[in-house]
């Protein structure tokens, strides 16, 4: 059993993220994405700067995010004008809910920017958890869409500021997959003086 919420432990022990092409609805209600949005804010930020901007994207937004997503990528990719772009908007539209996270780090404060966008990816995990917990499956996704300049301004984004991933929330429409993980002895060591 995936995302088993009977405990913590069994929680963290079975996290799985779903696939955002294979969710359905329900999706969070209102109440329920300020819980989780609520809940992952409960994160480790130095210097309580809060160094992150999460953005909802509705459902009547999905068709001009598609659009943002056209124009963006044609102007990167000047040949793409006239081919097809479905699947630009197959990514807008995958899932019942949408959030945008950015990591928006305080310039010219004494905590180190690496250590800010940290903080945001912490964000994005605790993101993952709480909707697990809240029953749902949730899917962070980056890709180009995150590191194109004229899609992050269009979040908001200001100089110095990226997008973290795109978070897709809903219902698992067919059973989750275990995927490959890392073996212990291979990415944990002891420190030897």
């Amino acid at each position: 059993m995936f995302n088993d919420n009977s405990s913590l432990l069994a929680h963290l022990a079975t996290r799985r993220s779903g696939k955002a092409r294979d969710m359905v609805a329900p999706g969070p209600g209102a109440a329920e994405l300020r819980d989780i949005i609520a809940l992952a804010l409960r994160t480790p930020d130095h210097g309580k700067l809060a160094p992150w901007r999460i953005v909802t994207v509705a459902d009547d937004q999905r068709a001009a995010f598609a659009a943002l997503l056209k124009r963006a990528w044609v102007k990167e990719n000047p040949g793409a004008a006239g081919m097809d772009l479905s699947a630009l908007d197959q990514f807008a539209h995958q899932a019942p809910t949408l959030l945008v996270l950015l990591s928006t780090p305080v310039k010219d404060a004494k905590i180190p920017v690496w250590e800010q966008q940290m903080s945001a990816g912490a964000v994005g995990m605790n993101l993952l958890h709480a909707a697990h917990a809240h029953g749902f499956v949730g899917s962070w996704l980056t890709g180009w869409a995150a590191y194109s300049p004229d899609v992050a301004a269009a979040f908001g984004a200001g100089e110095g500021d990226t997008i973290v991933g795109y978070f897709f929330l809903g219902t698992a429409a067919k059973p989750l997959e275990e995927r490959p993980r890392p073996e212990y002895d291979e990415v944990v060591r002891h420190w030897v003086i």
